[in-house]
C-alpha cells in the first residue's frame, strides 16, 4: 500500500506543496528516489535508512520506492528527511495513524536526531493555509512558530519521540513551552540622535525617510556625521505590526539568520561596496535572499554609494520601483520582496572635501565624473537627498539639548498611524509606495499649491517619477505635521530635499 506524506518545497520565498509517497514491495533490495531532486536529497537515502536503524527499528531488503510530487518542480534543502522517514515507517505497519491532516519537516542526522532546518516559519504558514491541523518540526525550530495561531506545531528531538507521540496520540495534547518574549525587553542601542550635534536638516531628512519608507540620500566630506546619522537611523524606524514581524521573519527564517522568535525590529542591513551583484540581488543554484531582500521592511544602508560597482547600482534600478526581484533560473523563476529604505551616503567628489577649494584639488572634470558614478535613473528613485557641511565649532561645543532617537520615533509612529488608517483598505501601508491613480486620491492639493508644484514642475524639468516622488514625500511631510491636507510648506520642504538630486554637482 503506498503512504502519502505532506511537506513543501521552499521557491525563494514561496512555498509549493509536496507529497512524499512511498511503496515498500518484494523485489531486489533498492532505495529509489525519484520526482526532479537536487543532489542533496538524493544523497539522503542513506542517512534517513541508518536514522532509522539506529533509531531500533528495521528496515528490510525490499524494494522502497519514494517519488516527490509533482514531478515538474525541482526540490532541494535536508527538510524532506522526516516525512520520507514517517513514510517508511507507515509502510511497516510501525506507525498507523491519519496523516493527512499532518505536514512534517525536518532533517535526521545518523542517530536518528532531528536537526534544526531553515524556513520552517513558511513551511508551517503554508501548512495553516492548506487546512492541516498539525505541523511536526525540529524542536530547535518550534520557537519561530509560536505565534502562529490555527494550527498545532509540534517539536520532535529524535525519531523515537515522532514515532512515540503518533502512536499514543500523545501530539494531541503537546505544548509550546512559554518563554520569555524578546522583543518585549527594551532594546538599548549604541547610537543616538541625542549625541549628533548640528546637522538639523540631515536629521529632518532621516525622520521623513523612517515615517513614509522613503529613500535617502547623504552627500557631504569626510567627518560631517553621514555615518552617525545612517547608524542611528535604525533607532527611529517605525514599529511593526505582527503581519510585518512575521513577513519579515520568514525571510529571516529561509535565510537561516531567525533564531528561535520572530523578529522584533527592523533589519538593517550594510553590506561593503565590494558586494556583488549575485549577493545584493540574490541568486545561487537555488536562489537565496540577497541583501536587497534581507533588508525587506527596513534599511539598506550603502556607505560610499559611489565606490560600489556599475552592476550593482543597475541591478537596484527594478527593485527600487518595483519593491521585488525576479530571478529567472532554468528551475524557475523566483521571486523576492525587496521594499526597503534605501539610505546611502556619499563624498562630493573623490577627495572627498568639494568645494572647499583650500582642501579639494579636484577639477570641474573631476567632480563630474565621479558623480556620474551614479546614473540619472537611480538618482531620480531618491526621495531626499542632503548636502551635509562640517559642523560649526559654536554648533559642535555649545550646551544644547538634541532631540533623542525616543522623541522622533514617537513622531515617526504617530504618522505611519495614520498612514496604517489611511491606506486600510488599500494594498499598500507607506506613503512611498503610492502609485497611480492613489497619489492623486491621497495627494490632493488645493489651487495655491497646486500652482507652486506646477511652477517647480517646469522651472526644474522634473521627470514624472521625480514630480511623483515631491508629492509623497510632501505627503509624509504633512502626516509629521498632522496636516490632514497637503499645505504649501510641506510642498516646499520636500522639494528642497529633492532640488539637491536634481542639480548636477549636489
Amino acid at each position: 500500500m503506498v503512504c502519502k506524506v505532506n511537506c513543501a518545497a521552499i521557491m525563494g520565498v514561496d512555498v509549493l506543496p509536496v507529497i512524499v509517497e512511498t511503496d515498500i514491495c518484494n523485489g531486489l533490495p533498492s532505495f529509489d528516489m525519484v520526482g526532479l531532486l537536487s543532489y542533496d536529497i538524493k544523497e539522503s537515502r542513506e542517512r534517513v535508512r541508518t536514522a532509522i536503524k539506529n533509531s531500533g527499528f528495521l528496515v528490510p531488503p525490499k524494494r522502497i520506492t519514494i517519488n516527490f510530487s509533482p514531478g515538474n518542480i525541482r526540490k532541494a534543502g535536508t527538510y524532506f528527511d522526516l516525512p520520507v522517514a514517517v513514510s517508511i515507517l507507515w509502510c511497516l505497519d510501525i506507525i498507523k495513524c491519519r496523516l493527512d491532516d499532518k505536514m512534517f519537516v525536518g532533517e535526521l542526522s545518523l542517530s536518528g536526531r532531528v536537526v534544526a532546518v531553515n524556513g520552517v516559519l513558511p513551511i508551517v504558514l503554508h501548512a495553516m493555509e492548506r487546512g492541516m491541523k498539525y505541523c511536526f518540526v525540529p524542536a530547535m525550530n518550534v520557537g519561530e512558530c509560536r505565534y502562529i495561531k490555527g494550527i498545532k506545531v509540534i517539536g520532535v528531538e529524535d525519531l523515537n519521540e515522532l514515532v512515540m507521540l503518533l502512536v499514543s496520540g500523545g501530539y494531541k495534547n503537546y505544548q509550546i513551552k512559554e518563554e520569555i518574549e524578546e522583543e518585549n525587553i527594551s532594546t538599548v542601542y549604541e547610537h543616538n540622535f541625542k549625541w549628533i550635534k548640528g546637522q538639523v536638516m540631515a536629521k529632518r531628512a532621516a525622520e521623513i525617510a523612517a515615517a513614509g519608507m522613503h529613500n535617502i540620500l547623504l552627500v557631504g566630506p569626510p567627518g560631517t556625521g553621514k555615518t552617525a546619522i545612517a547608524k542611528a537611523m535604525k533607532t527611529i524606524l517605525p514599529e511593526m505590526s505582527q503581519n510585518e514581524k512575521i513577513e519579515i521573519s520568514k525571510i529571516q527564517s529561509i535565510a537561516g539568520k531567525l533564531e528561535g522568535n520572530l523578529v522584533g525590529e527592523r533589519p538593517f542591513r550594510n553590506p561593503h561596496h565590494t558586494t556583488t551583484v549575485t549577493a545584493m540581488t540574490g541568486g545561487g543554484i537555488n536562489p537565496k535572499p540577497g541583501e536587497m531582500t534581507m533588508a525587506h521592511g527596513g534599511v539598506l544602508y550603502m556607505d560610499e554609494f559611489t565606490e560600489f560597482s556599475r552592476g550593482v547600482m543597475e541591478a537596484m534600478r527594478q527593485p527600487l520601483e518595483d519593491k521585488k526581484i525576479v530571478i529567472s533560473r532554468k528551475g524557475g523563476t523566483y521571486s523576492f520582496p525587496a521594499d526597503f529604505i534605501l539610505l546611502a551616503s556619499m563624498n562630493p567628489c573623490k577627495c572627498g572635501y568639494y568645494p572647499d577649494r583650500n582642501k579639494c584639488s579636484c577639477t570641474e572634470r573631476d567632480v563630474n565624473k565621479y558623480l556620474e558614478k551614479i546614473s540619472g535613473p537611480i538618482l531620480d528613485r531618491i526621495d531626499l537627498c542632503v548636502h551635509m557641511n562640517n559642523v560649526d565649532f559654536f554648533d559642535l561645543t555649545r550646551e544644547s539639548s538634541e532631540e533623542s532617537s525616543e522623541e522622533i520615533r514617537k513622531r515617526v509612529n504617530k504618522a505611519v498611524e495614520i498612514q496604517r488608517k489611511r491606506y486600510e483598505n488599500e494594498k499598500i501601508r507607506f506613503n512611498s509606495q503610492l502609485e497611480g491613480e492613489n497619489i492623486k486620491k491621497y495627494c490632493n492639493l488645493g489651487k495655491k499649491e497646486q500652482e507652486l508644484i506646477g511652477q517647480i514642475y517646469e522651472n526644474m524639468d522634473l521627470s514624472v517619477r521625480a514630480y511623483e516622488k515631491i508629492l509623497k514625500t510632501a505627503r509624509t511631510i504633512a502626516d509629521l505635521k498632522n496636516h490632514e491636507e497637503i499645505k504649501y510648506e510641506d510642498i516646499a520642504e520636500a522639494v528642497s530635499y529633492k532640488a539637491m538630486s536634481v542639480r548636477r554637482g549636489l
